[in-house]
């Protein structure tokens, strides 16, 4: 009896579902009420001959008995669960966690992959492995699924809903989902499987990732301390995705739950509030086996189901690797409407023609399209690291293949920046680019707010910046993409203000545990850039939780980051400047650098003095300055703020704005103005100017460069 859940709390809920007494299975197996109760309670076991006897008081086999892998399947059948309409009347038209994204496979990509990164399972030290089947089901075997999924029990709730569709959206939806697979005797399903990643552990209801998927809405439960996602909204991408609003749910446990790890099933879908036979539904429905432990056993709970049952809902995973299957029912791609180009007018023949949402070709190549620009990094190794992430894509019809499955190759889809993370990992990085192909490394300051509103910094955390010359397959040239520990692109930019002729590159920032596990200071950037990131994790900024934990103004240190890492890239990729000649003479000479001999501050406090000077217009013509200021003995230095002007024959001098300044060494920028390092003797800055701003073309100008005390007012 050693094998699978303990036997008493298995026989417990057999007796529940088959509706059956103590008592009553007492008297089928001729013992006594108190030995039924001392089996259940685990302070006896039964003998093998009475074994047989419950297997028949349970209608089910001996070896189900033993092994306790799964209920019989006496008692209540599996149904779909309505949840009934509130009792004030009140109405949901759907889901609006599902209205954070649109209904496209390259979001639900990013979602559904970042999720399962975050349920990696890290102890064995292998990546999480990601597979999605496009699979289109027509006749007989389209006839059998929707026996699989009751739908009879579903389709007076589908009418209801298609009978109000002209008045909300999600109804609209769903009718045009539900005219597309009878009227086209079709219906696509997306299947999300991953491996070597958590499973839907826990209870039903109580706290657990479970219930966080599948019975709750804004509630992230995630394992990893790298995690990408925070909000809880992600999984909302599997409803969107759907035009039935059907997900069909199959996990391989990594933690038992009642004794058991596989086939634990359970279907959620998502339909506006509706009214069938005279009763009000409020919205969601569960497929699942009744509940006796709820009022009527209405409220169906997950099962334990059997290969034959997994096999029909087209749930049926690889192997026993924990992890788990999301099937998307009526899967559909709106967003793909954007990528195509119509052949036929919109107002000729518009009813008669396949729009395209429900292209399995097309999916198959958004799908490939979003896992290499978004886990590129996640899925590059490199220096006896393995990588975090394996995917792979392919199409099916009616069990055929239709496109043959896809590893998706980092290197196929982002070459530069997979070079130069493995670079990284391989420690074959250089200090500057001298030759194609190679990877420029810099750290790059990141300096971390205290928290709680506090003023000052908590410490520097170095990121990593990765810079290589660009590939044609990388896309847009010249960008900096940034990421963080769970290594999925979280922000992209271009780099303003680039020097004239510079070449084509790529570039990499590596913040929080991306730049090491020993970087300093990396747990708490992590945390920082983790709470700085929106709903669809694709951009650091100002958020709600950056301003209640840190500060209203503590998104302005990524700024000064993001101004760092521009002011670095552009060192990299520049040119080397003449030195000595009739050009660089002439442009320092339209630079001038006011001498104030012995100012004072105060009885005698000196103040940092302008000491070197270099000068440039760059490609977009404006003026780009490096500064060196000599700091005098001091135990505090005044803060002091650069200002340019024109240099005019008569009359007070133009001032010209700052498009950008940058510190460099010995300083730090806030709101224009320096602050020196103390102790240190020397600082260096850059500023680049405001061309909108020039009064006249700028090589027709000379300036005047001055530091005022404060704000320079």
């Amino acid at each position: 009896m050693d094998a699978g859940e303990d036997f008493g709390p298995w026989l417990a809920r057999q007796l529940r579902l088959a509706d059956m007494t103590q008592t009553e299975l007492a008297q089928a197996v001729e013992v006594t009420r108190a030995a039924v109760s001392a089996w259940i309670t685990g302070r006896a076991a039964p003998r093998p001959e009475t074994v047989e006897r419950i297997a028949r008081a349970l209608k089910t086999d001996l070896a189900t008995v033993h092994t306790r892998t799964t209920d019989t399947q006496a008692g209540l059948p599996v149904t779909w669960y309505h949840r009934p309409g509130y009792p004030d009347g009140g109405r949901d038209g759907g889901n609006a966690a599902a209205f954070a994204f649109d209904a496209d496979v390259q979001v639900l990509a990013r979602e559904t992959c970042q999720n399962s990164l975050d349920e990696r399972l890290t102890e064995n030290g292998r990546p999480v492995r990601v597979r999605y089947t496009i699979h289109e089901l027509t006749g007989e075997r389209l006839e059998a699924f929707r026996k699989a999924i009751l739908w009879d029990e579903l389709h007076p709730h589908y009418m209801a809903v298609s009978e109000v569709a002209s008045h909300q959206k999600v109804g609209r939806v769903v009718d045009a989902g539900v005219r597309d697979m009878f009227e086209k005797g079709r219906l696509v399903l997306l299947r999300i499987d991953d491996y070597n990643a958590s499973g839907l552990t826990g209870d039903d209801y109580d706290d657990g990732k479970f219930a966080a998927v599948v019975r709750r809405q804004l509630e992230s439960l995630k394992s990893g301390r790298d995690a990408g996602g925070s909000y809880g909204l992600g999984k909302a991408t599997l409803w969107a995705t759907s035009a039935l609003g059907m997900v069909l749910i199959n996990s391989t446990l990594s933690v038992p739950h009642e004794g058991r790890t596989e086939r634990r099933v359970i279907g959620r879908l998502e339909l506006p509030w509706r009214s069938v036979d005279g009763r009000a539904y409020a919205g969601p429905a569960w497929l699942g086996r009744p509940d006796p432990d709820r009022p009527n056993a209405e409220v169906v709970r997950s099962w334990w189901a059997d290969d034959e049952t997994v096999e029909s809902l087209y749930l049926t995973r690889d192997s026993d690797e924990p992890g788990t299957s999301f099937l998307i029912v009526g899967a559909h791609d709106v967003a793909s409407l954007d990528q195509s180009s119509p052949s036929l007018d919109a107002d000729e023949e518009a009813g008669d023609e396949d729009d395209g949402t429900r292209d399995i070709e097309a999916m198959h190549r958004r799908l490939v399209e979003a896992l290499g620009r978004n886990f590129w990094a996640a899925m590059t190794g490199g220096g006896g690291r393995l990588p975090l992430l394996e995917t792979y894509v392919r199409a099916l019809r009616n069990g055929e293949v239709v496109v043959e499955e896809t590893k998706v190759d980092p290197f196929d889809e982002q070459p530069s920046r997979t070079r130069a993370l493995r670079a990284f990992y391989d420690g074959t990085t250089v200090d500057r680019l001298t030759e194609a192909g190679q990877v420029a490394l810099r750290t790059v300051p990141f300096r971390l707010p205290l928290s709680g509103g506090r003023r000052g910094t908590l410490g520097t955390h170095p990121a990593v910046l990765l810079v290589t010359s660009a590939e044609d397959r990388d896309g847009v040239p010249n960008q900096v993409h940034s990421l963080r520990g769970n290594r999925m692109t979280i922000k992209k930019s271009g780099v303003a203000g680039l020097p004239l002729g510079v070449n084509a590159f790529q570039a990499v920032l590596l913040a929080g545990h991306a730049a090491g596990e020993s970087a300093p200071f990396a747990e708490e950037a992590e945390e920082f850039l983790r709470a700085a990131e929106p709903p669809e994790h694709d951009s650091w900024g100002q958020t709600e939780e950056l301003t209640l934990r840190w500060s209203h103004t503590a998104h302005h240190r990524i700024k000064r980051l993001t101004t760092e890492v521009n002011a670095a890239v552009k060192e990299l990729v520049s040119r080397p400047k003449r030195t000595g000649g009739e050009g660089g003479a002439k442009l320092r000479k339209a630079l001038t650098v006011p001498r104030k001999t012995g100012a004072r501050r105060g009885a005698g406090a000196a103040l940092p003095e302008l000491d070197g000077l270099d000068a440039s217009i760059g490609a977009g013509g404006e003026w780009q300055i490096t500064a060196e200021v000599k700091l005098p003995r001091a135990d505090e230095l005044p803060a002091m703020t650069p200002v340019v002007l024109l240099d005019v024959r008569s009359g007070s001098r133009p001032r010209l704005d700052w498009a950008e300044l940058v510190a460099v060494d010995g300083c730090e920028i806030e709101d224009g103005v320096l602050r020196f390092t103390p102790g240190a003797r020397r600082a260096v800055f850059r500023g680049f100017t405001d061309v909108g701003g020039h009064p006249v073309r700028t090589a027709l100008t000379r300036l005047v460069l001055e530091l005022r005390a404060g704000k320079g007012e």
